[in-house]
């Protein structure tokens, strides 16, 4: 079973699980201020679970990748919308501050829970 470490949790989901449902599944903080209530639930078109992934999810689908063609994701090639990726083999997630999740300042790291104040994305 794939391993998920996010937010300083570590946890195993079923093959093709879907990224988001895993993470609030485990209380895991994946919104940001105001979208903790609005947010599409799963629908791909609010944008608000961005996430950076490192590890083997499904490829980014046709409503991922217009979704993401469009500011403030459009700079932002190295994240996801949670709510699209499935869960294909052991992942590593990072969130990172700002509405969307398109700051710049990590909220919380695979093995760091969230933190009072945000920490400097050094890549």
């Amino acid at each position: 079973m794939p391993k998920i470490i996010a937010e300083g949790k570590t946890f195993e989901v079923a093959v093709e699980t879907n990224l988001r449902e895993a993470l609030l599944d485990q209380d895991i903080d994946l919104y940001s201020g105001t979208a903790n209530v609005f947010n599409c639930h799963g629908h791909g078109i609010c944008g608000t679970c961005l996430v950076q992934i490192e590890g083997a999810v499904s490829e980014p689908t046709k409503l991922e990748t217009t979704r993401m063609a469009f500011p403030p994701h459009s700079a932002h090639k190295d994240r996801r919308l949670s709510c699209q990726a499935k869960v294909l083999g052991d992942v590593r997630v990072t969130k990172f501050d700002g509405h969307f999740g398109e700051g710049n300042h990590i909220r919380w790291t695979p093995e760091q829970g969230l933190t009072s104040g945000s920490v400097t994305n050094q890549s």
